[in-house]
């Protein structure tokens, strides 16, 4: 299994939306880095919510229920793509990317580097040390 932090504005989709919509698909990925990522997902691959923006947040936890295809909201002739997604819950606690840069554990950690990106992959220990901050197990 591997391990994925995939940000969304809560203005336009937020946790509360997803775990209403329940199992759905992640799209409008318009970055080629951010689409590889996706494309390396598996069904059981397990990611963290982030609010991007206002909150700058890891929310909750959702795994991925179906590997890339065609993202259906893109023109038919590009390579975007979506997986498909489900809640699993929320965290206990938040972690902030504050929290998460005053921490040099995190020091390397793709969200840490590469601040734009909005899917990132996440190691194992980094997973385990985030989920313990949030109050998870993980």
């Amino acid at each position: 299994m591997a391990y994925w932090l995939m940000k969304q504005e809560p203005s336009e989709w937020s946790w509360d939306d997803f775990v209403k919509e329940g199992e759905t698909y992640w799209d409008g990925v318009r970055n080629h880095q951010a689409a590889a990522n996706m494309r390396k997902m598996k069904k059981g691959d397990r990611a963290f919510f982030y609010h991007s923006v206002d909150q700058k947040a890891i929310v909750g936890v959702m795994q991925v229920t179906k590997e890339a295809y065609h993202d259906p909201t893109a023109d038919p002739d590009t390579k975007w793509v979506v997986v498909d997604v489900k809640p699993l819950k929320p965290v206990k606690t938040p972690v902030t990317l504050k929290e998460i840069k005053q921490d040099g554990r995190f020091d390397d950690l793709a969200l840490v580097r590469q601040s734009r990106l909005s899917i990132v992959p996440v190691s194992d220990q980094h997973w385990k040390d985030l989920c313990q901050m949030c109050g998870v197990k993980a």
